[in-house]
């Protein structure tokens, strides 16, 4: 009988010691590789876990001496982000270990279990703050516990989940918005669209450490960390710290913008060919300013911040785009008796402007307003006090309702703005000149999905030119220079190009004059030609011509030539590689005035690229970037410049010491490390004395080896 209670003694003995060992964790796997390839984060998951909101992600803990018993162990977790997390701004979440993992919250739930060994199974609100998260365990046994910090974690934006604000059902723009690293931007003009490769970068060595810096280093979360920390839970807020804080007009930002054409003590805005050297200059300098920027340089680095926190985006290009400070619709010209601009020169029609679109619902505003919303990080006018711009719906600038959220009269203005010219008169009286060569928002155009090609997304901007639903966008505008009718006298005049408008040569332009009357019309026409920025800045003259007395016979057609020589635009040429010609052609009987412009875009020479042998994974490879001297002069600092995958920073510039002489070939080489299988570019970068700017691309396909 003793025997008996004695031996239940030692059983309840041995139970109670059991319960009282303490669970310890030895060690806890993120499981990068499976987590990156699930969440589209492998290639920042070298190092450390990267996933995105809304949905689940596995960790595996290990153990010491005895594993996790369910009916003796309680497993608690905790979320936090920022210097000054709680539970009630959503920076902060505790949540014990459950059954199954529930959607729309934080939940942690078992997934297997083997030994001292626990699969765990996590899931975070498709609507949490996005940013460095810290993840801790509490462990309680009985009356001991201890807590563990099992890892830092990094949470994006999902748009492969339906209910994340930026959930877009594409995969194939998924890809595109999230994944792709290399793409185009468009400049040139309206009527020579050219294509420059860009490198956006957003998954290389470092980039996303330095978007999380420059939300971190942002006004808003220097004067109320926890409240800025809680808004990044909205695109909306995130897209426009962005856009304020990509230039630096009102904070730490990344970008000086000049346009001026004096960039000796910084870097041209025409060198740079991707965004990664700009934000690694940024954080490596103390985050301060680099020198310098211009649109499409803004627009681009914005693309590669906004991209690599997850939200979908594409740099978009509007040719002819207006720049209205004062919100009337309207940029008035006002000119001498030669056509030439006078005064104020603060409103200009910029050749081409870029920004971003980035892909979002809009919760604070009516329905149908989600979708593409442009962002604007040129600092042109302030919003709110501060230089940002947007995040407006398209769709609302589409139907002309200004009193959206946010900056949508800035924007409507920039792609539908009126142009009215005032010529001054030999009397000092103004003469109000017809101006139907100049149509601002034109051709605005992004990259395809998926593809090398130009896609045209002028119609998500605005209604067919003379429709019912445009004047019905004008009249809720309240566009009143759109709605008057334009006056017509009978004679038309237009700028045509002729052929071979390559640097380095000499061409031809016309005045291209129309008589739709049956009168003789006499008149007299003047012909410049200047170079001009891509924002509207005129540059020296580079050719003209005056002709006193022109006879305009009923019913006909006149070309009236211009000859242009590379002599006298060669020094003056800014890295636009632009030139504006002008006609004003003058009916003294009648005091008519008629003016039409041009921007002419001069051609650079093709880079050439060419991978010498089979791109195969795991092999090196050599790339021959050649170029020939298109200039009667030799080019003297020649240097080529390369971005891509698979180059080291000694490879990434190469120098010619030697002139390139008229009409020689330049070539150099460039080693390859070994790439991974898949679709790589090669983005290069020519700079001299005399050809700047010139820019080529070549994508490599690598296969198995």
């Amino acid at each position: 009988m003793l025997s008996g209670v004695l031996a239940g003694w030692d059983a309840v003995t041995h139970a109670s010691s059991t319960v009282s060992v303490e669970l310890i964790l030895e060690r806890c796997d993120l499981e990068l590789e499976a987590n990156g390839r699930d969440h589209h984060t492998a290639d920042l998951c070298h190092k450390r876990l990267v996933v995105r909101r809304g949905q689940p992600f596995r960790l595996t803990l290990h153990f010491e001496g005895r594993g996790y018993e369910a009916s003796v162990d309680s497993l608690t977790f905790s979320a936090v982000t920022g210097p000054a997390s709680s539970e009630e701004s959503g920076t902060k979440a505790r949540f014990p270990l459950s059954d199954t993992v529930e959607e729309g919250t934080w939940t942690a739930a078992v997934v297997d279990q083997q030994d001292n060994i626990l699969s765990l199974q996590f899931n975070t609100p498709a609507h949490a703050p996005i940013g460095l998260y810290r993840l801790s365990l509490e462990t309680s046994t009985g009356y001991q516990g201890s807590s563990f910090v099992l890892g830092h974690f990094i949470l994006l934006f999902n748009s492969w989940c339906p209910a994340d604000d930026v959930y877009l059902d594409s995969e194939e723009e998924r890809q595109e918005y999230i994944l792709t690293q290399q793409g185009f931007i468009y400049q040139g003009s309206a009527k020579f669209i050219k294509s420059i490769p860009w490198n956006f970068g957003q998954f290389e060595d470092g980039i996303l450490d330095i978007c999380l810096t420059l939300l971190d280093v942002n006004p808003k979360f220097l004067k109320n960390a926890n409240r800025d920390c809680s808004r990044r839970r909205s695109p909306v807020y995130v897209g426009r710290v962005v856009s304020g804080m990509v230039n630096c007009n009102d904070d730490q930002g990344v970008l000086l913008g000049r346009w001026d054409n004096n960039y000796v003590d910084g870097i041209s805005p025409m060198f740079w060919i991707g965004s990664v050297d700009i934000l690694r200059r940024w954080k490596s300098d103390g985050c301060q300013r680099v020198k310098y920027g211009q649109c499409w340089v803004f627009a681009a680095v914005a693309c590669t911040v906004l991209r690599c926190l997850g939200i979908p985006t594409r740099v978009v290009t509007n040719y002819n785009s207006a720049h209205d400070q004062n919100s009337n619709l309207l940029i008035e010209y006002f000119r001498n008796e030669f056509g030439e601009v006078q005064g104020d020169k603060s409103e200009m029609i910029w050749n081409f402007h870029c920004w971003v679109e980035s892909w979002m619902t809009r919760p604070d505003l009516q329905p149908g307003y989600e979708g593409w919303q442009a962002l604007d990080p040129t600092p042109q006018e302030k919003s709110e006090g501060t230089y940002c711009c947007g995040p407006v719906p398209v769709r609302a600038i589409k139907e002309g309702d200004l009193t959206t959220k946010y900056d949508a009269p800035f924007v409507f203005a920039e792609v539908n703005a009126d142009v009215v010219d005032w010529i001054r008169q030999d009397d000092g009286s103004m003469h109000k000149s017809v101006n139907h060569s100049l149509v601002v928002g034109l051709k605005i155009s992004t990259k395809s999905v998926g593809r090398d090609d130009r896609e045209d997304i002028t119609h998500t901007y605005k209604y067919p030119e003379g429709s019912p639903e445009e004047r019905e966008a004008f009249t809720r505008a309240n566009h009143l220079n759109k709605l008057a009718e334009k006056e017509e006298t009978g004679v038309a005049m237009r700028i045509r190009a002729g052929q071979g408008m390559n640097m380095g040569s000499d061409f031809d332009v016309f005045a291209h004059i129309n008589n739709t009357t049956s009168e003789n019309r006499a008149c007299r026409l003047m012909l410049c030609a200047r170079t001009v920025s891509y924002n509207g800045i005129l540059g020296p003259e580079c050719g003209t011509k005056d002709l006193l007395y022109l006879d305009l016979e009923p019913f006909s057609e006149k070309s009236i030539p211009l000859r242009i020589l590379y002599e006298k635009y060669c020094d003056c040429l800014t890295e636009s590689n632009l030139i504006k010609v002008r006609g004003l052609l003058i009916e003294p009987a009648a005091n008519n005035y008629l003016l039409a412009e041009r921007d002419i875009y001069l051609e650079n020479p093709e880079i050439k690229i060419r991978i010498l042998g089979e791109p195969k994974q795991n092999r090196k490879l050599v790339a021959e970037v050649s170029l020939r001297n298109p200039l009667t002069v030799a080019l003297l600092g020649c240097a080529f410049t390369v971005e891509g995958a698979g180059l080291t920073e000694e490879q990434k510039t190469v120098e010619i010491s030697d002139p390139v002489e008229a009409g020689e070939e330049v070539k150099v080489r460039v080693d390859l490390l070994p790439l991974h299988v898949g679709r790589h570019k090669l983005v290069v970068d020519f700079e001299s004395d005399k050809l700047k700017a010139v820019k080529g691309y070549r994508n490599i396909i690598v296969g198995p080896s």
